[in-house]
């Protein structure tokens, strides 16, 4: 399969550099390894129940998102969930929900992992586990920074990259999903990040929050204590999770209880440029900030700002 330009990782950012692209008549072919667009924006059912369990909501902080985010609202995609200064948006039918929604249209290649690439007199060829997948004149990466280290240093290309790609670093989080018996009642909005057990983030009640019709509920645990815990069990991990949440959550009332790892969950260390390219090879995503970026972090917006600089950078060249 031959196309203009490969974009492997299908969360926020590849998805938007796919959107420009593919508006100004490019053709796109959109690579991913998991089995749904979103990345980290993530939704997962539980039985009849529903949870996020990536992104919670976004903030918006730049007119360039605004004006997309008040499309979105109109087209009944996303609603204001809550927030003093800054309104918290989320999807209506989850995070994943607003994903799909935006790569509708893309041409995609899901449950594909790419593990090498090899640059061509006209372009690159992309190789998954079993074989070539594609060949395109340029190529986007935007997963997590190790992951396409891993794939540059195997395909050794990409040698002006690899070092700026070192330096984002990652924490990683785990997340406990549970299905209560009964409704929780965590605060008005369903969403409580304060005065929270030590090493624990976010508990969010997805019912309160207006996406499952039964009492589903996330536990979100910082970086440094799920870093400290990574290398246990998913059974020992959830215990030390619960009895955390004894406060809010009694045992008997989990339904059901299940596990969710993020290895490279937050960037602690970013980038001041929203991408970064080695001729016709391109890497974006939430750790790559634009130089007016106002709040330093990684956030959906971030990689919502790379994904359109991305992408109209790749139709400039050309």
């Amino acid at each position: 399969m031959k196309v203009d330009v490969a974009i492997v990782g299908a969360g926020m950012a590849g998805v938007m550099a796919a959107s420009v692209l593919q508006k100004a008549g490019k053709d796109v072919l959109l690579i991913d390894k998991g089995k749904s667009v979103g990345g980290r924006m993530a939704t997962r059912r539980i039985e009849q129940g529903k949870v996020d369990h990536g992104a919670q909501f976004f903030t918006v902080r730049t007119e360039d998102f605004q004006r997309y985010v008040d499309q979105w609202v109109v087209n009944g995609q996303v609603k204001e969930w809550f927030g003093n200064p800054y309104k918290r948006y989320c999807g209506t039918n989850g995070m994943n929900g607003l994903i799909k929604y935006l790569a509708k249209d893309v041409e995609m290649k899901l449950n594909t992992r790419i593990v090498k690439i090899s640059k061509e007199t006209d372009g690159w060829l992309l190789y998954g586990e079993q074989g070539e997948i594609a060949q395109a004149k340029n190529v986007i990466f935007t997963p997590p920074a190790p992951q396409i280290i891993d794939i540059l240093k195997e395909s050794r290309e990409g040698n002006d990259l690899v070092p700026k790609l070192q330096d984002i670093t990652f924490n990683p989080c785990f997340v406990a999903i549970l299905k209560l018996h009964e409704p929780i009642n965590l605060s008005d909005s369903g969403h409580l990040d304060e005065y929270l057990p030590d090493g624990m983030e976010r508990m969010v009640d997805h019912q309160a929050k207006g996406i499952s019709s039964l009492p589903t509920v996330s536990i979100y645990m910082e970086g440094t204590w799920s870093k400290k815990h990574y290398e246990e069990n998913d059974d020992t991990v959830l215990q030390l999770i619960l009895e955390k949440a004894s406060t809010y959550i009694h045992k008997d009332d989990i339904e059901v209880k299940q596990l969710k790892r993020w290895r490279y969950a937050e960037a602690k260390t970013t980038l001041n440029s929203p991408f970064i390219n080695q001729d016709s090879l391109y890497v974006a995503g939430d750790a790559f900030l634009r130089e007016d970026d106002s709040a330093g972090r990684t956030r959906v917006e971030s990689a919502f700002l790379s994904g359109i600089a991305v992408g109209n950078a790749v139709l400039n060249k050309a």
